[in-house]
């Protein structure tokens, strides 16, 4: 039986704007049935902070800290928490509500889309499962997080190892469309992570950081191997190809849909009308 083929997208290293930017396009031109589903990787230059589309930045984050670093900062049209890109694989996925394959129900859908992700952490030769809360007390911190950073603890279906997280992801639903995307940890920085952040004092964040280190890990400090970016982009098509039982297709933007994208970073996700809004 033939495969339905997917589109896919390998953008590099981009600014933030751009990088949000290119992921609306996609899920606009999806919409209007111009493209077919899509998968995309991509990474950020310069290293960036987003934060979660109903995150209040100056009550979260410390920004001195966000330009001491010399990183790009932009909010995604998903929700969730802070997360800095930096050492690591970036995904999006786009595809319709209508796919024969898509769950109506949102933690659903992020099971199906993430048997990709699955499958490409077996390609890397790591024993992945999926978060499921369990307990009422799991399930009741999903709905009030206690902490502005992502990778804090796993939500509905994303993927652990040995019982911590290694990769974090957000859906929205726009125009009749599923966009999820986000981050594969090659290796983490968690002091300057920890950094970008606002704290009630310095014990507080003594102790969120220690706890962090048994929610959270990067593939490299489990993998007993190393894992380049590289190897990533290798071993995660081949999981989403698996995982969702798709081909993919290599897919280049024209010169038309490059300028739309770029109008849209400038207009809408370079602004501080979007960025600072909440």
């Amino acid at each position: 039986m033939q495969k339905e083929k997917w589109c896919f997208i390998d953008t590099g290293n981009q600014d933030p704007a751009f990088n949000m930017a290119m992921d609306e396009a996609l899920l606009y031109w999806h919409s209007e049935k111009l493209i077919p589903p899509v998968i995309r990787f991509y990474g950020w230059n310069p290293a960036t902070l987003s934060v979660g589309y109903f995150q209040h930045v100056e009550k979260e984050i410390n920004m001195e800290a966000v330009e001491r670093y010399g990183l790009g900062f932009v909010r995604r049209p998903t929700g969730g928490r802070g997360v800095l890109h930096d050492q690591e694989l970036t995904y999006s996925v786009i595809v319709s509500e209508e796919h024969p394959e898509m769950p109506a129900t949102v933690t659903e859908a992020y099971r199906v889309i993430s048997e990709g992700i699955l499958e490409g952490f077996k390609e890397l030769g790591l024993d992945a499962y999926f978060a499921i809360p369990r307990t009422d007390k799991e399930k009741e911190s999903l709905k009030n997080p206690r902490s502005s950073v992502c990778f804090d603890a796993p939500s509905w279906y994303e993927l652990v190892v040995e019982g911590r997280k290694v990769a974090g992801s957000a859906q929205t639903r726009q125009k009749g469309v599923i966009l999820q995307h986000g981050s594969i940890l090659i290796d983490l920085d968690e002091d300057k992570l920890f950094d970008l952040f606002l704290y009630p004092n310095d014990r507080v964040r003594e102790r969120m950081q220690r706890s962090f280190k048994n929610k959270a890990v990067a593939i490299n400090e489990i993998s007993d191997r190393t894992c380049t970016i590289d190897d990533a982009r290798v071993a995660f098509k081949r999981g989403f190809e698996k995982g969702l039982n798709i081909e993919l297709v290599p897919y280049e933007l024209t010169d038309e849909e490059l300028a739309f994208v770029h109008h849209l970073a400038k207009t809408k996700y370079a602004s501080d009308e979007w960025n600072y809004k909440r």
